[in-house]
């Protein structure tokens, strides 16, 4: 199996660069300065153990790869822009199969759950993961992996349900390439349960680390709960989930630096112009407004987070007391 990785970001290049290492082939696919740094040099990836460049082949767009029987797509590109590229890669023809794109494995690597529904509509063969990864990419050709001993834990399974041959093939594959990959039969319950947690992204975007902050978090949280009660959608408790990585997956410092934020965080950082807010925050609003449950704290968040991508405005621009201001004014 090849595994064409689009999107070799923190998580998608994590999962490359794991699956190089451990000999698997594998191809990155990223866009721009990314794209040209990994190509002339390698890509750079760090981890608690140490930093070494790995000469994976890379791509910058469909056009530029031969797609054949056997290839497996990891999509880890952000919810907002999944479309693009699901349109962009379901029609590509696939040498010697007389086939498309669009009839090969597809595995969503993504926060949310909105993904795997517009893949469902292009591709015949969709599988959710689960990604517990704690992973950066903050500069062009680097990534780097805080997670030890292993880099994450990864729940892999068919959407909407089931399982089959090629995810026990693909857990194969990354539980030897420094993974944990169960397969799960209902993996979007634990996409749910992720969802719950990722929640607290935009206020650690908006506001960074602190107690006003977590405080901020457990409020999103606890709303989204009772959206998704009134929605009757189950999911893996934050308790279930803490058993599961128990000590696999310690954040630890990557060339004495501690991480220094998630998904979202890093990507007012970079100041990519957007946020994957709509696809966690939005996701309990629209669910809120359809079962008749209010959803003021996440609708804030959504909005304030999408208004510091938008202006390109750096993270940590707000204070827990001006945002709460925003929500219970």
């Amino acid at each position: 199996m090849r595994y064409i990785i689009i999107g070799a970001g923190g998580v998608g290049g994590t999962i490359g660069a794991r699956l190089f290492e451990s000999g698997h082939e594998v191809v990155l696919v990223a866009r721009g300065a990314h794209h040209a740094a990994l190509t002339a040099d390698g890509l750079r990836f760090a981890t608690p153990d140490g930093t070494r460049t790995l000469r994976i082949p890379v791509a910058d767009r469909p056009e530029s790869l031969e797609l054949r029987t056997g290839d497996v797509l990891v999509l880890a590109v952000k919810t907002q822009d999944t479309l693009a590229a699901l349109e962009a890669w379901r029609d590509r023809p696939v040498a010697g199969g007389g086939t498309a794109a669009g009839e090969l494995p597809l595995v969503c690597a993504q926060n949310g759950v909105e993904s795997e529904r517009l893949a469902a509509r292009r591709f015949r063969h969709v599988y959710g993961m689960c990604v517990w990864l704690p992973a950066s990419h903050l500069e062009p050709g680097a990534i780097e992996a805080a997670g030890a001993p292993l880099s994450g834990i990864l729940h892999l399974g068919r959407y909407p349900s089931g399982t089959d041959e090629t995810a026990e093939r693909v857990s194969t594959d990354l539980d030897k390439s420094v993974f944990l990959a169960p397969v799960s039969a209902d993996v979007m319950r634990w996409k749910y349960g992720k969802l719950l947690g990722n929640l607290g992204n935009a206020v650690e975007a908006l506001c960074g680390p602190g107690d006003e902050a977590a405080g901020l978090h457990g409020r999103a949280r606890d709303e989204g709960a009772k959206v998704l009660a009134a929605a009757g959608i189950g999911y893996a408790s934050a308790e279930e989930a803490a058993e599961r990585r128990g000590e696999l997956v310690q954040l630890e410092p990557v060339g004495g630096v501690r991480r220094g934020g998630g998904s979202s965080w890093q990507s007012l950082t970079r100041g990519t112009g957007s946020i994957e807010a709509d696809y966690l925050n939005g996701e309990i609003v629209m669910l809120g407004r359809r079962h008749g449950v209010p959803a003021p704290v996440n609708e804030v968040l959504q909005r304030e987070a999408n208004r510091f991508a938008r202006l390109r405005r750096a993270p940590g621009g707000m204070t827990p007391t001006q945002l709460l201001a925003l929500i219970d004014g």
